[in-house]
């Protein structure tokens, strides 16, 4: 995988999880992949982080869940996928109808992958006629670290620097990956520890 041919569409569910999402651009920002969304499953990522925060009795939940997409947006103006409006009123037969845009915006920007945590709703006999492999978040992060080990533990160290409230160990970072469901990825770092 090599950003200037390897384009992964995000799926809202994955995005809402900030251990997911940092690992994920961090990774795009090292250039691993070309990283893409589209307005809908940003809406849907801001709709379900203020309803995280208001849950959790954070203050100024809509702020948090805007200031969370308008970060993205700015690190990566480049991932909106649009006009797909026209390829989304094809139906692609998935389960779900409400899940047809996500794979619009994928086959318009010819993504090779879906990073989603829904995978029951993207059956591999649809995505597969359209080229598109649909993936854990934890799976595709794995994958990406294994394919150039050093400049990936590289943007993962960086990213744990970034963390200050609280700050991590790598002992503590790899503790809350697996507390996060990131089993695949603490795993494939673990033998990296003293690097990340």
């Amino acid at each position: 995988m090599f950003a200037n041919r390897y384009t992964a569409l995000i799926d809202a569910c994955t995005l809402v999880s900030v251990w997911r999402r940092n690992l994920l651009l961090s990774l795009a920002e090292a250039e691993f992949f070309r990283i893409r969304w589209s307005e809908p499953i940003l809406t849907e990522t801001r709709t379900a982080l203020i309803k995280m925060a208001r849950e959790r009795d954070l203050e100024d939940a809509e702020a948090r869940g805007e200031r969370a997409i308008k970060a993205m947006q700015a690190a990566f103006p480049e991932a909106m996928v649009e006009d797909f409006k026209l390829l989304g009123s094809a139906q692609f037969g998935l389960p779900d109808p409400g899940d047809e845009h996500v794979i619009a915006a994928a086959v318009k920007t010819q993504a090779q992958a879906l990073v989603t945590e829904n995978l029951k709703d993207f059956p591999v006999e649809i995505l597969g006629q359209l080229n598109i492999e649909a993936r854990s978040a934890d799976d595709f992060i794995a994958d990406t670290v294994a394919l150039e080990e050093g400049r990936a533990i590289a943007a993962i160290r960086k990213m744990r620097g970034r963390l200050k409230r609280p700050e991590m160990s790598p002992e503590d970072f790899l503790r809350a990956l697996e507390a996060n469901d990131l089993f695949e990825t603490a795993s494939v770092l673990t033998p990296h520890l003293g690097s990340i």
